[in-house]
């Protein structure tokens, strides 16, 4: 499937019709779009990365909500993601996928992850009401919806995979868990 690639050490090229630094590509129909999709609608948590105008790198965990097609995350107004992050910023996105379910009480099974650069818009408190973007978001915000600044995400490019649509125990292959999936 265009669009979707695993890799595989016997082939090389990409999906996306390049080399990457070092790596060999595969198209493989394992893991489509929507199915990221469907995970990260699932998921609440992510951990988003970001250049501060004096350029020092910084990373935090925020909760989000998605609405078609984009994530919407409510930080405080005042606090550092919505006095550094601006409109058009680029900043990476990795959200951590439970794996597991009740085995994972019983031995340590690390998460999938879904990885990918998202552009932001950034919204001021009260031009977005965050239960009309996810009721979980409103939830989350305890002073209410519109005393948060809203920043919208919209994934670019491609989504990384780590672990997404690989049986578990394939995830100790790092060849086997990868793949690339086209943002559509």
């Amino acid at each position: 499937m265009a669009g979707t690639s695993r890799t595989d050490p016997n082939q090389h090229g990409s999906a996306t019709g390049g080399m990457e630094r070092g790596s060999s590509r595969a198209t493989s129909p394992l893991v489509k779009c929507e199915q990221v999709w469907r995970e990260l609608e699932r998921a609440s948590f992510a951990v988003i990365g970001y250049i501060t105008p004096d350029g020092e790198p910084r990373s935090s965990g925020v909760v989000y909500g998605v609405d078609g097609r984009h994530l919407y995350v409510a930080v405080a107004p005042d606090g550092w993601k919505a006095r550094h992050i601006t409109n058009g910023h680029e900043v990476s996105v990795t959200v951590p996928v439970r794996r597991g379910g009740i085995l994972s009480l019983l031995m340590p099974i690390p998460p999938a992850t879904v990885s990918f650069h998202a552009r932001a818009t950034v919204h001021p408190p009260g031009t977005v009401n965050a239960g009309d973007v996810s009721k979980k978001l409103a939830s989350l915000i305890p002073d209410g919806p519109q005393t948060a600044t809203i920043l919208e995400l919209a994934p670019e490019g491609e989504f990384l995979l780590y672990g997404v649509g690989v049986p578990l125990l394939q995830m100790k292959n790092p060849i086997a868990a990868r793949a690339r999936v086209a943002v559509a």
